[in-house]
């Protein structure tokens, strides 16, 4: 760290370890710990040892990775996210996660009303010689809004985190009440090569992909496979939620120039970062990229600011009418509403855009092996709708795309019908019959 001697001497005056930091917290108060790439886990886990001497504490979070004893002890901590991870499902199955759905461009309003905070753990990457720090591979998408709402403000200084330009994404070591140096590896997602199906469907994507489109792509294999797909196309730009390996390496290979757009031209846009470790070398001290929290980078009206936009999202299970379940099924929560709808919305708004459901046709269980249709009669009873039918555009599995939009409900039936797997096809057109939709 290469502080000006004042503020190294205020720096130092502010460190103290983990197990000091916590010892702020009472009984009875919200704790907001961090979401996705920019969590505080050592600060969390220090917390975590604290559990005998505490109660009725409320934990703020979203889209974990790492295992934390607090997740799992529903007796003394309440657990409360916008988004669910892996480590939020396990709070689920132990009766400690309260979820709420929001879409991440009102995601202040989780900050200032659903989960305001009295105490915040943020993470950051190594300050700058004026005592800077960014908040990161995610941290800008929310951190400023919970340092508003925070009473004590805590830093976990970690050498790994990505410094990020953008909008809101600096926090000075003047304005934290106590920081912390523990240095872990950001949490990973590695790129899977994709499988047959998800190779088709993201060709019928890739056709549908102009030239100097603007792209969003969404989390999972469809979307990097997209993203990687578009080695061969030219003046590309960038306004997505989430910074992918893929869309990195559209950079890298040139196909990525930016001078199309009307909101910041020259620059890739995005909320925040998951993939791999080179990833986060990318992004870090990249001026060719520029993080905006998810109010603004999700913001429908913004999005369609951009000519030809173009978003990518996954769904769990499509009904014949075409509303889209992409992360409640049957009553059990899965993932979270996130940003699909803003980017499906502002996607259509823009001249020339288009947005993109995309799914396999058929589901395999990881516990019980069965197969399902994705595309089903209609969605089983406690689904939520993430995307409803009158905003879904293209629907793409391996055995083709169809525009649901200038379709009737019959005319969306038979489209959907025609690229669900060939084994549910008799299935569904009787359903569809029984229904008055065939």
């Amino acid at each position: 760290m290469n502080m000006k001697d004042s503020l190294k001497k205020l720096f130092d005056e502010k460190l103290v370890t983990p197990d000091e930091a916590v010892q702020c917290i009472r009984s009875g108060q919200t704790v907001y710990i961090g979401t996705c790439t920019s969590t505080c886990y050592e600060l969390a886990r220090a917390l975590g040892r604290r559990s005998d001497e505490l109660e009725n504490i409320t934990i703020g979070c979203s889209n974990l990775f790492k295992p934390l004893d607090i997740m799992t002890d529903p007796d003394r901590f309440r657990i409360i996210s916008y988004f669910m991870g892996p480590t939020e499902r396990q709070a689920q199955k132990a009766g400690s996660l309260d979820y709420t759905s929001i879409h991440l461009s009102l995601v202040d309003i989780f900050c200032r009303e659903t989960c305001p905070p009295d105490v915040a753990f943020l993470e950051v990457s190594l300050p700058d010689e004026d005592g800077y720090m960014s908040f990161g591979a995610t941290g800008v998408a929310l951190n400023k809004f919970i340092q508003e709402q925070a009473k004590t403000v805590i830093l976990q200084i970690n050498k790994y985190a990505p410094y990020v330009y953008g909008e809101d994404n600096l926090i000075n070591i003047r304005d934290c009440d106590m920081a912390v140096r523990f240095d872990e590896e950001i949490a990973e997602v590695p790129n899977m090569e994709p499988t047959p199906e998800v190779k088709a469907i993201s060709e019928y994507v890739i056709d549908q992909i102009p030239d100097g489109a603007c792209v969003q792509l969404g989390i999972g294999g469809i979307g990097n496979a997209v993203g990687f797909g578009l080695r061969n196309r030219n003046d590309l730009g960038i306004h997505t939620e989430l910074m992918t390996d893929s869309l990195a390496f559209l950079m890298k290979n040139g196909n990525v120039t930016n001078r199309g757009k009307r909101v910041l031209p020259g620059k890739s846009v995005a909320a925040f970062t998951l993939g791999e470790k080179a990833l986060y070398e990318f992004v870090d001290h990249n001026k060719d990229m520029y993080y905006m929290p998810f109010t603004i980078a999700n913001d429908p009206r913004i999005i369609a600011r951009n000519d030809r936009a173009v978003s990518v999202n996954s769904a769990i299970c499509i009904d014949l009418m075409g509303q889209v379940a992409a992360d409640n099924i049957a009553g059990r929560q899965f993932s979270g509403t996130g940003g699909q709808l803003d980017f499906v919305r502002g996607a259509q708004m823009s001249r020339g855009g288009k947005s993109f459901i995309a799914a396999t046709s058929e589901n395999i269980s990881k516990h019980t092996g069965k197969v399902s249709s994705r595309i089903v009669a209609s969605l089983p009873t406690g689904a939520a709708v993430t995307t409803p039918r009158s905003d879904v555009q293209y629907v793409v599995t391996e055995y083709g795309c169809v525009n649901l939009k200038p379709l009737t409900i019959k005319e969306r039936a038979h489209a959907l019908i025609s690229i669900a797997h060939p084994d549910f096809r008799d299935e569904l057109t009787e359903a569809a019959r029984a229904a008055g939709l065939y």
